[in-house]
């Protein structure tokens, strides 16, 4: 499986924050908002991911992550010179993928939760189709709304819905199998000339092809696009490392649980940072893992 984190997109409702950096380069607590996205395809065991934003933000991002090959991946980059909507990732991204299943992040989405790791993989063996990630929200009117049945299939897809039937948000990261390239090149622009990725689930949805897993209890999924979610994240994040002496979207400790680089690796990479509280975890972590080896 191949991933894909779209960080496109001016930042406006970020604005006057965003005016001189990248969205994705602003800082959700202790690191910057990219990590959270690029930790849940790590997560999902895929190492060969493309990174798409603006003309003037992939400089900055690929200062930030290089090519991967330190916490053992294989970080490409591509350009979109303006929004075209989420299902253009996947027109922009269509070599990378070349005929395998893939994964679609946004940016500005976080998500935690105990066991997320096992349930992405397990998602992803079982894919066939398309598989979406609801969360259960208080004002289904606010988002787009998937009504599944009993087993997970999913039964309609409503945006912003008066009266939903369902109160389960389709929330920013999304797997498909390789047949998702042909289905974005097929569906014709909104009014805003936009190619949606509402769209593209209705595809799956009429082939009989889509599910949803549905984050419940014990999963949190934030949306960090705004001042006010922003804000609510970076506290989310500092409460729960404060309080569990862990790091959320740690990404040299996952590439070394999932086995992407070697506990001295890591540790090398933690000594880079020596001077912060965010280096001398990565340092220990490496230390006790390696401890164990």
């Amino acid at each position: 499986m191949k991933g894909i984190i779209l960080a496109g997109g001016s930042g406006t409702r970020l604005l006057p924050l965003t005016l001189s950096t990248s969205k994705q380069l602003l800082p959700v607590y202790d690191k910057p908002m990219a990590y959270y996205p690029l930790s849940v395809l790590m997560l999902a065991g895929i190492r060969e991911i493309l990174v798409i934003s603006t003309p003037g933000s992939v400089p900055a991002l690929r200062a930030l992550f290089g090519d991967g090959a330190h916490l053992g991946l294989d970080v490409s980059y591509a350009e979109q010179a303006e929004p075209r909507g989420i299902a253009d990732a996947f027109l922009i991204g269509a070599a990378h993928i070349t005929g395998s299943d893939s994964a679609l992040v946004l940016g500005d989405n976080i998500f935690h939760g105990a066991g997320f790791g096992n349930l992405l993989r397990k998602t992803r063996e079982e894919l066939d189709g398309c598989a979406l990630f609801g969360y259960p929200v208080s004002d289904p009117e606010r988002y787009g709304i998937a009504e599944v049945d009993e087993t997970g299939r999913l039964l309609s897809i409503e945006e912003k819905p008066e009266k939903p039937r369902a109160a389960n948000a389709v929330t920013g990261l999304y797997f498909y199998d390789p047949d998702v390239v042909e289905v974005a090149r097929g569906i014709r622009p909104s009014a805003r000339g936009e190619l949606e990725i509402t769209d593209v689930n209705r595809a799956y949805l009429a082939a009989g092809r889509a599910r949803v897993t549905t984050l419940g209890r014990g999963f949190t999924w934030l949306d960090a696009g705004t001042h006010q979610s922003l804000l609510e994240a970076s506290q989310y994040v500092q409460v729960l490392e404060n309080r569990q002496g862990v790091r959320v979207a740690c990404i040299e400790e996952i590439a070394l649980r999932m086995g992407f680089i070697s506990p001295e690796e890591c540790y090398a990479l933690g000594r880079k940072m020596e001077k912060s509280a965010y280096g001398h975890y990565v340092m220990e972590v490496a230390r006790a893992i390696g401890d164990r080896s």
